[in-house]
């Protein structure tokens, strides 16, 4: 919708090479359209700076016959939630610092603008990039999230492509980002924990949110997790131990009931009695004892005394 609306009020009778302001409707509000027209090979030779956007020398377009139409979108605080949703930023944990900055080439004819528009590529190499720079007057006025978001290492450039996928890069300088072809970038910077009133993600464009993200929040994150890490270890340690001191009372009393069992059942086989302070064994009496005849027993007796 941007780029017909922009095709459709570009002037015709402004010159090769001068950037016109493309002012959209109310339903627009909150996005900034920048476009120029250039020939191919000038942008080749002499690279062009539309805008965030500088575009270094030797960049290829494909396919162009003469002339191609750069547009440059600035989708402001409102319009770069889109992406932070479309683009899943809260499943990779990141949340957006900076508005979503975008630009697009499409192909143009040799007199004006062509009726049938379509994207074309815009190619660059790792050694002569599209510099996109963000602090530039066009994205941000605040000076002190310049300052807050540049001594934060956790802010990272994203890249956002067609296709639907995200990748994501260091920073070339603060708060620079590098690109190699066209396409819409911003600034991401890792969330340190999901907050309840962060929904689908936003983008966030006060110095204290940012404060909030980075700086001494991650030192005392860290510092909890330490903390918990050894409360947690030392609990385990007490677990562990009760449940060793468990099996060894277990092993015990087994043991100890096992050999009562023993007792028991030698006892009844043998029956046990008490001599003085000593267990010994005893038998019942089985043998008949002797005895002797009455008759033999007086003979005997009155043969001996007489």
């Amino acid at each position: 919708m941007i780029r017909d609306y922009t095709i459709r009020n570009f002037k015709l009778n402004l010159n090769t090479g001068i950037t016109q302001k493309i002012h959209l409707p109310s339903n627009f509000s909150g996005i900034d359209i920048d476009t120029v027209r250039l020939r191919c090979g000038s942008l080749r030779r002499y690279g062009a700076r539309i805008g965030e956007f500088h575009i270094g020398s030797g960049v290829t377009v494909e396919p162009c016959q003469e002339r191609v139409m750069l547009v440059r979108q600035n989708l402001g605080s409102n319009w770069s939630s889109i992406y932070s949703t479309g683009y899943n930023l809260t499943g990779y944990s990141y949340q957006l610092v900076s508005p979503v900055l975008g630009l697009l080439a499409y192909n143009a004819n040799p007199d004006g603008v062509a009726t049938n528009p379509y994207e074309v590529n815009v190619l660059c190499t790792d050694q002569k990039p599209i510099l996109i720079d963000f602090l530039s007057s066009k994205t941000s006025g605040n000076t002190k999230l310049n300052t807050t978001t540049k001594t934060n290492s956790s802010v990272l450039c994203a890249c956002f492509a067609s296709n639907g996928n995200t990748t994501f890069s260091d920073q070339v300088s603060p708060y620079v980002c590098k690109g190699t072809r066209q396409g819409h970038y911003a600034l991401v910077m890792k969330m340190e924990a999901p907050r309840k009133d962060v929904g689908g993600g936003g983008v966030v464009t006060s110095s204290t949110e940012v404060n909030v993200g980075g700086g001494g929040g991650g030192k005392l994150s860290r510092w909890k997790v330490a903390v918990g890490s050894v409360i947690g270890s030392g609990i385990g340690a007490i677990l562990l131990g009760m449940l060793v001191v468990a099996m060894l009372v277990k092993v015990k009393k087994k043991a100890e009931r096992e050999e009562m069992e023993r007792r028991a059942y030698e006892e009844e086989a043998l029956q046990v009695s008490m001599v003085g302070h000593v267990r010994a064994p005893t038998a019942s009496g089985t043998r008949t004892l002797p005895i002797m005849p009455d008759d033999r027993y007086k003979n005997s007796h009155l043969n001996h005394y007489p």
